[in-house]
């Protein structure tokens, strides 16, 4: 890792291996910052070095490989990116404890433990933290429980930072991302279908059209979503902008569902969101988990 004290400036990215992490990398080396961007495989680094970006390995779930990082660093630190995520989705009666504990590991507490390492660095630059939520830190769908439940305690863990540091100057900043296209979706796919094929008959037969209709509707909202590198930008903006918003959103989905959570009863928001799922459910004769 790069140990020079020139006065350019550094940011961290996290998961910065594929999808909006590696855009917002690129985003940020073209706007002029030494990006240290975190990858989990040295394969993943050889993929996205370039100009302005040097892959550091880094998994979040791994204090001794945070420690090191920090121990290394040498530089003025304007941001620290908490991209890093990971989706499990499956019905709160049927996700085993083991996913739980990873959604949570992954989407907050490496989050937690990056924050902790890099913070000294970003209060003696007067940084900032950008934290990257989702709308499931704002409403659960069926089958959310455990990624909703990592993001909303991610908002709540940034709203009590933001308190905490703002009078020591460093800025912390939540991006609440919609539909983004890319590989991440297809993981959860992946993951979603593995853990619907792992239920019992009895769980398969209460749960199979649902598991069906998430699949169904992930796929369509991703590909409706906004492309990485427009997502990019705006988690850019979050780093750059001389006097950022508390919170971004992004793409049209992410801000109306957001809107609509802070209007809407519990009960009418049951129902919105319901029948945005409504149309994504097999027909009878098509039940069954694929």
């Amino acid at each position: 890792m790069t140990t020079s004290t020139e006065t350019r400036e550094y940011v961290l990215v996290t998961g910065a291996s594929v999808g909006m992490g590696a855009a917002t990398a690129r985003e940020l080396a073209r706007r002029g910052f030494h990006v240290l961007a975190g990858v989990r495989r040295h394969s993943d680094g050889d993929a996205i070095r370039d100009a302005g970006i040097e892959p550091v390995i880094l998994d979040i779930t791994d204090q001794d490989q945070i420690a090191k990082l920090a121990g290394q660093f040498r530089g003025t630190l304007r941001a620290v990116v908490n991209n890093a995520g990971v989706a499990a989705n499956a019905p709160v009666e049927t996700l085993p404890l083991s996913e739980w504990r990873r959604s949570f590991e992954v989407n907050l507490f490496g989050h937690v433990a990056v924050i902790q390492a890099f913070l000294p660095a970003l209060l003696e630059s007067k940084g900032r933290i950008v934290n990257i939520s989702s709308v499931g830190g704002k409403v659960a769908m069926a089958s959310y429980g455990a990624y909703a439940g990592s993001k909303f305690a991610l908002e709540a863990m940034s709203d009590a930072l933001r308190r905490e540091v703002a009078p020591h100057g460093v800025q912390v900043v939540v991006v609440e991302p919609g539909g983004v296209q890319t590989e991440m979706s297809d993981r959860g796919i992946a993951t979603a279908n593995r853990l619907a094929a792992e239920m019992t008959p009895e769980q398969r037969a209460r749960y199979g059209p649902l598991m069906q209709a998430i699949v169904s509707h992930t796929r369509a909202f991703t590909e409706a979503g906004l492309p990485a590198d427009r997502a990019a930008r705006i988690i850019a903006n979050a780093v750059t902008d001389r006097r950022p918003r508390i919170r971004y959103t992004i793409g049209r989905d992410a801000a109306m569902l957001t809107r609509l959570t802070r209007i809407l009863p519990d009960r009418l928001l049951d129902r919105a969101v319901a029948a945005n799922l409504r149309a994504h459910y097999p027909a009878p004769q098509d039940v069954g988990i694929r």
